[in-house]
């Protein structure tokens, strides 16, 4: 292998999930001297984020069975790394990486950043159709069996987990459900810096002036509780606060249904490059997490979380899979789907400013100390380090 080793990092889709957690672990990488590229199939007509500056994109039009193994195969060649690298066990992912390790005899490693299955319904789900509902789901335009990344395909693909040559994870949950390395979904704090902003400036450039600022840097989902904050927000019913979205769902049109119910309280920025979000978050007072105690929260490592506490903010968030450990005591915690609770806390964050502050500061501390990019790129580095050895 070269001095330099290039990854393959694959995407299921970079209009939807995975492609943030794959920049993330592009941007650790490239500080372990890697060459990366990241290669996906793209069935939407955008990217779901903005690349990082450095990491370079190619995506191929994604398509539905029967045409997607055509998508794939000019996907394939494109996969010339010394090591394979696929985020999450979908077969747009990690099937694809199966087959070219197969080509090519390259190392294939797993990351799982969620736990796919938790979408639909976990152990419980089943998929078991009557003989006339299968025949559409295989065959009409619109059947469920043509999307290449049906539940069903993600739960055949998840035996396969254990025949990766390395797997990372982000949660304690994931670990103890499949094994694996953890890698948590981390931050660059040298990026991710508040010593450059003034706070009051940037909430002036965008408008937020006069506002207190309850920051959800990130793509609303039911999961996610920004319902409750929203709902904290019409118990307290002060005029001077916000929520600022920055970006919003790609996958539907909950956004909207946020708006219609709650848009007194909401301001929405448009989503942004990586290295425009530090002075993004700079015009929050509060990062609010507000995670309910769902089967897809529990897996998941919140990036907002890093976001914030990169950031020194004081954050509000709630007691759910790893969100306590995280946090520890550098910020506020409530109990899950309880906006009564949120508009207390809220109450109390601003009626006690100095402490936390003093949260948000040592937040940022335990950041770089357990959440950076050299904590990421210790594991990531001692991965590679085996590949070269061998």
């Amino acid at each position: 292998m070269s001095a330099m080793p290039k990854v393959s990092l694959i995407v299921s889709d970079l209009s939807g999930g995975g492609a943030v957690r794959a920049f993330l672990l592009g941007q650790v990488l490239r500080q372990l001297d890697c060459n990366v590229e990241v290669v996906g199939l793209q069935f939407g007509p955008d990217l779901y984020a903005v690349p990082p500056e450095g990491v370079p994109v190619v995506a191929i039009p994604g398509q539905a069975h029967p045409h997607w193994w055509k998508a794939v195969r000019s996907l394939l060649p494109r996969l010339d790394g010394d090591i394979l690298y696929a985020v999450k066990p979908k077969p747009s992912s990690f099937g694809i990486g199966l087959v070219r390790r197969w080509q090519t005899g390259k190392p294939l490693w797993l990351d799982m950043d969620d736990w796919e299955l938790s979408w639909c319904g976990g152990d419980d789900w089943r998929y078991r159709p009557s003989p006339k509902q299968l025949y559409r789901d295989l065959f009409k335009r619109h059947g469920q069996l043509r999307e290449p990344d049906h539940p069903l395909y993600v739960k055949w693909l998840e035996r396969w987990v254990p025949k990766a040559d390395a797997l990372t994870v982000d949660t304690s949950f994931l670990q103890q459900r499949f094994g694996g390395l953890y890698v948590p979904n981390g931050k660059d704090t040298d990026l991710f810096d508040p010593a450059p902003y003034d706070p009051d400036g940037v909430r002036s450039r965008y408008g937020l002036a006069g506002y207190r600022v309850l920051m959800f840097p990130g793509a609303p989902r039911p999961h996610k509780g920004v319902e409750d904050v929203l709902e904290a927000l019409e118990i307290l019913n002060q005029a001077d606060l916000r929520v600022v979205i920055i970006g919003g769902s790609p996958y539907d049109d909950y956004d909207d249904r946020l708006k219609q119910r709650w848009g007194k309280w909401i301001v929405q920025l448009p989503r942004s490059p990586v290295e425009k979000m530090p002075e993004l978050v700079a015009a929050a007072h509060v990062v609010v997490v507000p995670q309910r105690d769902t089967l897809t929260a529990q897996a998941q490592f919140p990036l907002k979380l890093s976001d914030g506490m990169a950031m020194g903010k004081p954050i509000l968030s709630t007691r759910v899979g790893d969100i306590p450990e995280i946090l520890q005591d550098t910020g506020y915690l409530v109990e899950p789907g309880q906006p009564q609770q949120i508009a207390e806390m809220i109450q109390y964050i601003f009626s006690h400013w100095d402490e936390a502050q003093d949260k948000g500061y040592r937040a940022r501390q335990r950041c770089v100390k357990h959440y950076g990019m050299v904590s990421m790129g210790e594991t990531l580095g001692r991965m590679l380090r085996g590949v070269q050895k061998g």
